[in-house]
């Protein structure tokens, strides 16, 4: 769908692959630097969706390449290990590292430290909202588009959609237990972002969410939670989608209106 939806890639300027060295391992990561800009960049680091379990570089790179170019940051894609084979916490802990990673090269990499904010989609936006609650006062803000949050699956949007369009019930709940292979995972709000009770540390976020997809009432219930914590959200409802509409630029307008907005609450918290 990502292939055939997303329409033709835009040609950004540079787009390098390389590792980031962690502890145990190495974390493949791309680098996308925008057309125009080469020095005292902001920066994006963009967590990919997939349940936890797939997607990657080509799943996301139409989305990674025209998000880099409107906002004018350079992109920081984490290829985060994936489950079954490496259950919660092995993906969190790469995004982390690699985060961690940027953040300690930003010179070097010609990034201003004062512009970094984090994107994640779908189960990516689950990583990113666990990741900012650690590294959130290192980043500028937070776009988490139709995030996955709850592992029950029982909102009364995974009722209606539990057999679709897109993704399904029996599927979400399969990803969900290779994810979280112990109990208490299960019960670990960094597994489980619905959980978590204290985002103090979480900077302004922009959440958005597709009008017909399971994952809405979670995601509304997730920036309300957030904004118990005194934080700034804004939830942006998109009429008529389904869930990965961001991938169908090709066939719908909503895919370069979300850009759109999201390139403007990045480019207003980069001002601040």
């Amino acid at each position: 769908m990502a292939q055939q939806l997303s329409g033709k890639k835009e040609v950004v300027s540079i787009i390098e692959e390389f590792s980031i060295p962690s502890k145990k391992h190495q974390i493949p990561v791309r680098l996308y630097r925008p057309k125009g800009k080469t020095a005292n960049s902001a920066a994006i680091i963009y967590i990919h969706g997939g349940w936890f379990i797939s997607g990657g570089y080509e799943t996301h790179d139409a989305i990674v390449r025209k998000l880099s170019n409107a906002t004018g940051a350079v992109v920081l894609f984490v290829d985060y290990r994936l489950a079954p084979e490496n259950p919660f916490p092995a993906g969190l802990n790469d995004c982390k590292d690699a985060t961690e990673w940027l953040i300690s090269n930003a010179e070097n990499l010609g990034i201003d430290t004062q512009k970094i904010g984090i994107i994640g989609d779908s189960a990516g936006g689950a990583l990113a909202t666990a990741l900012s609650t650690e590294l959130g006062s290192q980043l500028k803000f937070q776009v988490l588009i139709y995030p996955a949050s709850d592992n029950s699956l029982s909102t009364k949007s995974w009722e209606t959609y539990k057999n679709g369009p897109i993704l399904n019930k029996e599927w979400g709940s399969q990803a969900w237990n290779w994810y979280l292979r112990s109990e208490k995972d299960k019960t670990d709000p960094l597994a489980v972002p619905i959980l978590i009770k204290d985002f103090k540390r979480t900077p302004e976020t922009l959440v958005i969410l597709a009008e017909h997809a399971p994952l809405k009432d979670e995601g509304e219930q997730l920036a309300q939670n957030i904004k118990n914590s005194r934080i700034s959200v804004k939830t942006s409802l998109y009429k008529d989608m389904v869930h990965g509409f961001m991938h169908m630029g090709i066939i719908l307008p909503e895919t370069q209106l979300a850009t759109k907005e999201i390139t403007e609450f990045v480019t207003q918290n980069l001002e601040k």
